[in-house]
C-alpha cells in the first residue's frame, strides 16, 4: 500500500466560498480554508463540477484568497478535447461567464459547444478539467488564428463549494524550471 502513495500526484481539500466577486476588472474569491489547511499561493481551484475557478494568491491561517479566472491577469494553458490543440484562456473584463480562448490555428476544426480542458502545461491544473465550451469561433482577419469565446463550466454567480488542488510535485517542478532559466540566463 505505501508504495501506491508515492504516485499520488494531486489532492484535494474542500473548502466553503465566503466572498465572490464577478463584476470587478480583477474579480477574487475567498475560501474557508487556509494555511493551517496546507494552503499555498498558487494552487488550483475547481467547483464541485470539476470547473476551474482560478488559482489561490494570498492565504492566512485559515482564508485564502483566490485569483479568479474572471481577472485581467489570469492565464490558464487550455486546450481542445477532440483535437489536442493549446492555447490561452484569459477574460476581457466584459462578460463574467465568457472568456477568451487565442492560440488557436484556423487549421484547427473548432465548432460551437467544443469543450476546452486544462493542457496539462501547468504546475497548478491537472490535466483535463473543463473550462468551458466553444460559444464562437471567428477567424481573425490578417492572421492565422481564430478569435475563440468560451462559455465557463462554472457558474461564478453561485459558487459555495469548490475543492484546492494539491500538486504533490509542483515545489520539484518549479524548482528544475527555476534552475533551468538560471543556466540559460
Amino acid at each position: 500500500m505505501d508504495s501506491l502513495k508515492q504516485y499520488v500526484k494531486y489532492t484535494y481539500l474542500s473548502a466553503t466560498v465566503v466572498a465572490n466577486s464577478v463584476t470587478a476588472q480583477n474579480n477574487y474569491i475567498v475560501i474557508s480554508r487556509g494555511n493551517a489547511q496546507s494552503v499555498k499561493e498558487g494552487m488550483a481551484v475547481i467547483d464541485i463540477n470539476n470547473g476551474v475557478i482560478g488559482i489561490t494568491s494570498e492565504a492566512t491561517s485559515g482564508f485564502t484568497a483566490v485569483m479568479s479566472l474572471l481577472h485581467k491577469d489570469s492565464k490558464i494553458s487550455g486546450k481542445l478535447l477532440k483535437s489536442g490543440e493549446t492555447g490561452t484562456i484569459s477574460w476581457d473584463g466584459k462578460m463574467p461567464n465568457i472568456v477568451s480562448f487565442t492560440g488557436i490555428s484556423k487549421g484547427a476544426k473548432v465548432t460551437k459547444g467544443d469543450t476546452i480542458i486544462t493542457s496539462g502545461f501547468s504546475t497548478s491544473f491537472p490535466k483535463g478539467l473543463v473550462i468551458g465550451y466553444v460559444e464562437e469561433a471567428i477567424p481573425e482577419k490578417n492572421t492565422s488564428n481564430y478569435s475563440i469565446k468560451l462559455r465557463t463550466a462554472a457558474n461564478f454567480y453561485n459558487l459555495q463549494y469548490v475543492f484546492v488542488i494539491n500538486n504533490k510535485q509542483q515545489n520539484e517542478i518549479n524548482e528544475l524550471l527555476d534552475k533551468v532559466k538560471k543556466q540559460s540566463n
